[in-house]
């Protein structure tokens, strides 16, 4: 099935296609750019545990280890985009035919946020010196919660440059149709006029410092949601200006942040009730699944790569694969669906423990060019082939495990010295033996 998916998404012919009409100053020699791809995508998936080793296991790459760090830390950003954009629309046929649940009928949904890489190694010459962490840059993101696909993709190499400026070139792709969310950070003038003036939908919350308004109507009681009392008005930023919407959500209980309301700007339609507005950005959420899933099952965040296009290549390459988990995800789902409870999930981390363990064996097995071809054909086509395939996987091998509520437990301060100190566990758990009734 990851064969399947890996060949839909990301076909060799294809990458370098996309390579060849979005590079600028990188050119194929003798190492193409599907070559780089198939290596980093052994790193994601967690197949081999870094370039080097992944490189190492390859029977014939045609230049040296050099050349392959020298072209993987020249990836230009665009090229980074292309792909995550036609690797999405090349799977988003084969997940509509698996089924969907949208979340808004009628409306195509899309949350935004951004995500900060980590402190790589110090292993670039400039870097050992440096005695802060080097963050090596950071990315935004376009999730589609009804297909569970990142759409869009904008890396940012500076670590420090504003995502307010960075989301706007994924602004471009806005159209009628479409409902965009995202948090506070992106409730600006310029974003919102220009989501507006692509004529697509969105839902914001309310910054601090949001854009001046000029005109503010009379609250409007809407009634109660799951988590609080709802209220509605009509602000305008501008006189002339068609009405948006202002959302107040007054919580039963105050955030991790201990606040109490929230405030939405919309500008759906009036079909659109304010109660179903609130849920909806409930849904926002969900993207943090996503990039938990990037940190926790993929390996989105390779340390050992300080270049900041080197490490955003790996990012996008995992997003790449994240995709790929998303439609695995979706046909176990759904060939198991008529047999177990309603609400249950396939989790993501099992699939991609099945294709670690499974997936070497297979190609010494049966190697790949004796793999019968069913990429190229319809969409519909290789639905049907995945839900075969699925049919066969065992669904608790794969159950995501629910778990119960956190408990909240209050850390004290204490001093430096005691959070250095050490014991030994052997020591303690004996002496808490005796303490027992």
């Amino acid at each position: 099935m990851a064969r399947l998916a890996l060949e839909r998404a990301m076909p060799a012919a294809w990458i370098d296609e996309v390579f060849e009409t979005h590079r600028q100053r990188q050119y194929p020699r003798e190492l193409l750019f599907s070559t780089v791809v198939e290596l980093m995508s052994l790193v994601s998936l967690g197949l081999r545990p870094s370039l080097h080793a992944a490189a190492r296991q390859m029977d014939h790459l045609p230049v040296s280890l050099a050349a392959l760090y020298d072209k993987v830390r020249r990836t230009e950003p665009p090229l980074l985009r292309a792909l995550v954009q036609g690797s999405a629309q090349r799977l988003e046929p084969v997940v509509s035919a698996l089924g969907t649940a949208p979340c808004l009928p009628g409306w195509q949904v899309r949350i935004i946020d951004g995500n900060h890489l980590p402190a790589s190694e110090k292993r670039l010459a400039p870097l050992r010196n440096q005695r802060a962490a080097a963050l090596p840059g950071h990315s935004l993101v376009v999730y589609d919660p009804d297909l569970d696909l990142v759409t869009d993709l904008a890396v940012c190499e500076d670590a420090y440059e504003s995502e307010r400026t960075g989301v706007l070139p994924l602004l471009d792709s806005a159209r009628p149709g479409q409902l965009w969310m995202a948090d506070r950070h992106f409730c600006t003038r310029t974003i919102l006029q220009s989501l507006q003036q692509g004529r697509a939908d969105f839902i914001v919350r309310q910054d601090a410092r949001h854009p001046r308004i000029v005109h503010e109507g009379p609250w409007h009681d809407r009634g109660r949601v799951e988590t609080g009392q709802v209220l509605e008005q009509d602000i305008r930023l501008d006189e002339g200006q068609a009405p948006w919407r202002r959302i107040e959500l007054r919580l039963d209980r105050p955030t991790e942040s201990g606040e109490s309301v929230l405030w939405l700007w919309s500008n759906l339609p009036a079909t659109i009730d304010a109660r179903q507005i609130a849920d909806l950005y409930r849904r926002r959420w969900r993207i943090e699944g996503m990039f938990q899933r990037l940190e926790s099952v993929l390996q989105s965040e390779i340390r050992s790569l300080g270049h900041p296009r080197a490490a955003l290549l790996g990012f996008a390459v995992a997003v790449l694969a994240c995709n790929l988990l998303a439609v695995l995800k979706r046909s176990v789902e759904q060939a198991h669906r008529e047999r177990l409870p309603e609400g249950w999930e396939a989790s993501p981390y099992h699939l991609a423990v099945q294709v670690r363990s499974r997936y070497e064996g297979m190609l010494v097995a049966l190697p790949v060019e004796h793999w019968p071809t069913w990429a190229d054909g319809s969409a519909s086509t290789l639905a049907q082939r995945l839900l075969e395939l699925a049919r066969h996987i065992k669904p608790g091998q794969v159950a995501t495990s629910k778990r119960g509520p956190k408990v909240k437990k209050t850390r004290e301060w204490v001093d430096s010295a005691a959070a250095r100190a050490h014991v030994s566990t052997a020591r303690v758990i004996e002496a808490s033996k005796g303490k027992r009734p």
